[in-house]
């Protein structure tokens, strides 16, 4: 556990991983979108769903020229959860996507990315996590992709690799384990950016519920070695 281990040695860890992942899959150029408002409703929209469903459903927006702050906003709520159905949970992301929109609209963002990335992270984030249906791993997504501020999102498949690898207990909290990875990375958007991507891949492929631990990337690693 991450306790019973000195700094240096979770820090060995964690770059171990970080590097024999990037060897396998090559650099994963993630977030894909063209923009950061992009990236930002491609959070939002990619909840409880895969990333082909987001696509579908921004296309639809990018098709009709509406994937824009002013235009989406404009549009009922009825339309726009007609447009983002690829994505699952249609009303309800609609519903989210108009609170996000108000918020993002209204001083003292007044629509621009440069305002909120003037804004420090820390707070930057609580007023995010105060939007109604953006939660910490969103309101991270949004921070690290969209806004290049160096904070490790957590998501279902990072808790389940770390927790396999006995690096973190099966009870952490979200804040914990992204302390965790905070603490012991060096704090650089970057890094952060590709290392969360990696293990998205390895998750999806490999460390999936039913693990296919064989072919895993990490199976011939010193840190599996020593499970």
């Amino acid at each position: 556990m991450p306790g019973k281990k000195s700094p240096d040695k979770i820090r060995a860890d964690l770059l171990q991983i970080y590097q024999a992942l990037l060897d396998h899959f090559g650099h994963r150029h993630w977030w894909p979108g063209e923009t950061p408002f992009e990236v930002m409703i491609g959070a939002i929209l990619t909840q409880s769903t895969n990333w082909k469903n987001v696509e579908r459903a921004i296309a639809n927006l990018k098709n009709r020229d509406l994937l824009s702050p002013g235009k989406m906003a404009e549009l009922d709520l009825a339309a726009l959860a007609s447009l983002v159905r690829p994505s699952g949970y249609f009303n309800q992301k609609a519903l989210k996507l108009k609170a996000f929109l108000k918020f993002f609209l209204a001083p003292p963002i007044s629509g621009s990315i440069k305002k909120m990335k003037r804004i420090p992270s820390p707070l930057m984030r609580q007023r995010l996590l105060s939007v109604k249906g953006i939660g910490p791993e969103t309101a991270d997504s949004i921070l690290l992709y969209a806004l290049d501020q160096p904070v490790f999102v957590i998501d279902a498949y990072t808790r389940r690799i770390f927790t396999r690898l006995g690096l973190a207990p099966e009870k952490i909290s979200y804040q914990d384990l992204r302390n965790f990875f905070e603490q012991n990375l060096p704090r650089r958007a970057a890094l952060y950016n590709d290392y969360h991507a990696q293990l998205v891949e390895l998750g999806k492929n490999y460390c999936r519920k039913k693990p296919l631990c064989a072919a895993c990337p990490l199976a011939s690693s010193e840190l599996c070695a020593r499970l």
